[in-house]
C-alpha cells in the first residue's frame, strides 16, 4: 500500500471511530540489528538500522485528561485516565500506550489526552520492533497535543522506562533509540553506554532482506529475563578481580577465561557470547562500508553460531530458516534479529540477486516448515517524527 492509500485509509477509519478527520499524525519507524544481539543491556554496541515499516498514530486533541486509542492492527483497544495510570495489565498492545504516557508523566511532563487510531506496517511478534515504534510514535504524539519538546534521545530513554518499569519487559535501550534516532539510508553504530551513535553507510551493491519464521515470541519475564540475569551474574563474580568493571562490555576474552572455573557453565557461555558479539560489532562497522563479502559473511556465520550454541536464543524454526537462506542464491550472510526465540531473521543480499533469493527462501522454507513466509528487502529510514 502506497503512502497516499495508506493516508486515506486512515482518515476515512479515524472519521468512523470518531465523527471527524483526524488533526495530527505522527509515525515511528521499526528496525533490524545487523549485529549485536543482546549487547545493549550489556552497555556494549550494536549496529542498528531502521526499516521502512513503520507505526502511525492519528489523533485529535481531548481536554478531559482521557486517551482514547484504537488499533486498525487489534481488534480490541482501551481508553484510560492520564491521571489515574495503573500498572501493565499484561499483554495488552495498549499497556505501551499507557506506559508512555505513564514514563513522560514520572519525567515532570503534563499532558493533554487524545483520541487516536494506530496503523503499524511493522509485524508485530517479529523481532522488529513493533513496540517500540509504538512508543515512539505515542511519544511524538503527546508532544503535540501537550506542546513540549523533547530530544531524541531523552524519548528513547523515557519508552525504555515505560517499557522496563510499566509494561514489565526488562529490555535495553537500542529498539528505543533506533527507532528514535534512525538515519535515512544508513545503519548506526550505537554505543549504549554513552548513547552515541555514528552513521555507518552501506557499500553499493549490497540488500539487507528480512525473512519472518513466523514463529511469534512472547520475551516479557521469560527467557529474555534469564539472560540479562546471566550476564548480570557474570559481571558480578568478575568484579571480585577486576572492579572497575560495569557491565560485560568492559571485559576482555582472556578476562573471561581466566577466571572460567569460577563461572557457572551456563553464565560462561552467555557472557562469552556478549564479549565476542560485542567485538564483532565493531568489525562490522569495518567491513559494512568496505563491502567486504567474506568478512561480512563470516561475522553473521559467527554471530548465529553464537546465538544458538551459547546464547542459545534460537528455535527449529529460525535453523530452518537459516538454512534456507544459506541455500539461497546471491547471499551473503544471514543470522537472527531482535531477541531470537523465533521472529525474523536478517540477510545481506546481493541487490540484484534479491527476486530470486527471495523466491527461493520461501519455497525452500515451506517445504521445510510447511509454513508460507514472508521475504522482503527493506530500506533505512528516518526516525520518529510527524507525517507530513
Amino acid at each position: 500500500m502506497g503512502a497516499e492509500a495508506r493516508k486515506k485509509l486512515v482518515a476515512e477509519k479515524f472519521s468512523e471511530l470518531y465523527g471527524e478527520k483526524p488533526r495530527l499524525w505522527s509515525r515511528a519507524p521499526g528496525r533490524v540489528d545487523l549485529m549485536g544481539s543482546h549487547t545493549d543491556y550489556n552497555l556494549g554496541h550494536v549496529m542498528t538500522m531502521t526499516i521502512d515499516r513503520d507505526t502511525w498514530i492519528v489523533a485529535r486533541p481531548r481536554q478531559d485528561g482521557r486517551v482514547c486509542i484504537q488499533s486498525l492492527n487489534a481488534p480490541v483497544g482501551d481508553d484510560f485516565e492520564l491521571s489515574t495510570l495503573e500498572q501493565s495489565r499484561g499483554c495488552n498492545w495498549v499497556d505501551y500506550v499507557r506506559g508512555t504516557a505513564w514514563a513522560l508523566q514520572q519525567a515532570g511532563y503534563q499532558l493533554t489526552g487524545f483520541d487516536g487510531l494506530v496503523h503499524s506496517t511493522v509485524p508485530i511478534g517479529s523481532g522488529l520492533s513493533s513496540s517500540a515504534a509504538l512508543e515512539m510514535a505515542c511519544a511524538v504524539m503527546f508532544q503535540q497535543t501537550s506542546d513540549f519538546k523533547l530530544d531524541p534521545v531523552e524519548m528513547a530513554l523515557i519508552g525504555q522506562a515505560g517499557e522496563n518499569q510499566y509494561v514489565g519487559m526488562n529490555c535495553g535501550i537500542l529498539d528505543q533509540y533506533s527507532s528514535a534516532m534512525g538515519q535515512a539510508g544508513s545503519a548506526l553504530l550505537l554505543d549504549c553506554r554513552s548513547l552515541v551513535s555514528q552513521v555507518t553507510p552501506m557499500a553499493a551493491g549490497i540488500s539487507v532482506v528480512i525473512c519472518d519464521t513466523r514463529a511469534e515470541r512472547h520475551l516479557a519475564g521469560t527467557e529474555y529475563g534469564e539472560r540479562r540475569s546471566q550476564c548480570e551474574q557474570g559481571v558480578e563474580i568478575l568484579r571480585k578481580h577486576y572492579p572497575d568493571i560495569e557491565a560485560l562490555r568492559d571485559v576482555c576474552i582472556e578476562q573471561l577465561e581466566s577466571h572460567q572455573a569460577e563461572l557457572p557453565e551456563v553464565v560462561y557461555k552467555r557472557c562469552r557470547f556478549i564479549i565476542e558479539e560485542n567485538q564483532r560489532v565493531l568489525d562490522l562497522a569495518q567491513a559494512l562500508p568496505a563491502g567486504d563479502q567474506q568478512r561480512l559473511s563470516e561475522l553473521f556465520r559467527d554471530s548465529y553460531q553464537g546465538a544458538r550454541d551459547l546464547y542459545q536464543i534460537s528455535a527449529s524454526a529460525m535453523e530452518a530458516m537459516l538454512q534456507a537462506m544459506l541455500a539461497a542464491p546471491g547471499v551473503i550472510g544471514a543470522r537472527q534479529t531482535g531477541a531470537g526465540f523465533g521472529g525474523c531473521m536478517v540477510g545481506l543480499v546481493e541487490e540484484e540477486g534479491v527476486a530470486d533469493f527471495a523466491g527461493q527462501v520461501q519455497n525452500d522454507y515451506a517445504q521445510r516448515t510447511g509454513i508460507q513466509t514472508q521475504v522482503y528487502p527493506v530500506t533505512a529510514s528516518p526516525g520518529a517524527g510527524l507525517i507530513e
